[in-house]
């Protein structure tokens, strides 16, 4: 399945970056209608404050697909109303010339140019009772292609689920099951099978196969996907993973400055005098991104 991840690789977008780059992935949002079936709504606030903190210091946001989700909901006017204060702040990002959507399996209608052109160019604003601009010109991609302006070294962003029988090449049949099948039994407590997030050998499958095309091709990539994140040691891997923003109480992003690379995640604190305050912590980093190419990894 490395001729997917391939094609991913040749069609990507190519973008320039130095050592005054600053970029934040995300992904996993599974944004949702704002029901019990919503994973993103706990972490809204979260999500919302990170996204702040990004904006206000001047960084890049690429989102690595899975924002919304399209499996279990038809209508993505109804998640931009639902979620509106999240899009029209990534609206600001994407009018500053600082925005980049990629799709991911949940989210793959927005590979359709028309849907997304029809869904995400405007939407409408209640409390102004007007059509307002959301993305006019975007396209969602499938990858992107850092390029270190110094080196040439590569770093390959894409959302991980290529080469995944279930959520790749039968997608829509697996998105069919979700909304009609798996969606009502979620309800319930019923774990989606086909989910490379909660079914353990699907992960380790997924990672696999993700870290053997970045040894392959000697390039950074990060994905999202698992939902597990990863910020592998410079002489072991070249993979490595945003996580996501349905975790259990927090979320998790991967940061790009001062030609570095750093895995933090965004949750809930408690101050002393008892106030609560959305706070950022490192979990692993930084690690300068040219070590990786520097303790090679070879097969």
């Amino acid at each position: 399945m490395s001729a997917r991840l391939e094609k991913v690789y040749q069609n990507a977008e190519r973008i320039e970056i130095n050592q005054n780059t600053k970029i934040v992935c995300m992904s996993d949002c599974h944004r949702g209608v704002g029901n019990r079936g919503d994973n993103f709504l706990p972490n809204r606030h979260l999500f919302f404050a990170a996204l702040q903190y990004y904006y206000e210091r001047c960084f890049f946001y690429i989102e690595l697909g899975d924002g919304d989700e399209l499996w279990e909901n038809c209508s993505l006017r109804r998640i931009e109303e639902i979620h509106s204060d999240i899009f029209e702040l990534m609206s600001r990002f994407y009018r500053s010339g600082r925005f980049r959507m990629l799709y991911g399996n949940h989210d793959r209608r927005k590979e359709d140019y028309r849907f997304f052109e029809s869904q995400c160019w405007d939407y409408y604003c209640e409390i102004e009772d007007a059509c307002k601009e959301l993305f006019p010109g975007l396209h969602a991609q499938e990858g992107i292609l850092l390029q270190d302006a110094a080196s040439g070294h590569e770093i390959l962003l894409l959302h991980g689920h290529q080469g995944d029988l279930m959520n790749d090449i039968l997608w829509k049949i697996t998105a069919a099951l979700v909304r009609f099948l798996w969606k009502p039994l979620e309800l319930l407590g019923v774990a989606d099978p086909t989910s490379a997030a909660r079914n353990y050998k699907k992960r380790k499958k997924t990672e696999g196969r993700l870290n053997a095309f970045s040894k392959q091709k000697q390039i950074l990539l990060i994905a999202g996907h698992t939902h597990r994140p990863v910020l592998s040691k410079p002489g072991e891997s070249f993979y490595l993973n945003d996580g996501s923003c349905i975790h259990p109480q927090c979320i998790t992003a991967m940061e790009l400055e001062n030609g570095a690379v750093t895995l933090v995640k965004w949750c809930m604190t408690v101050r002393r005098d008892s106030t609560l305050a959305v706070s950022r912590e490192v979990l692993e980093g930084p690690i300068p991104w040219e070590r990786y190419w520097e303790k090679s990894v070879l097969f």
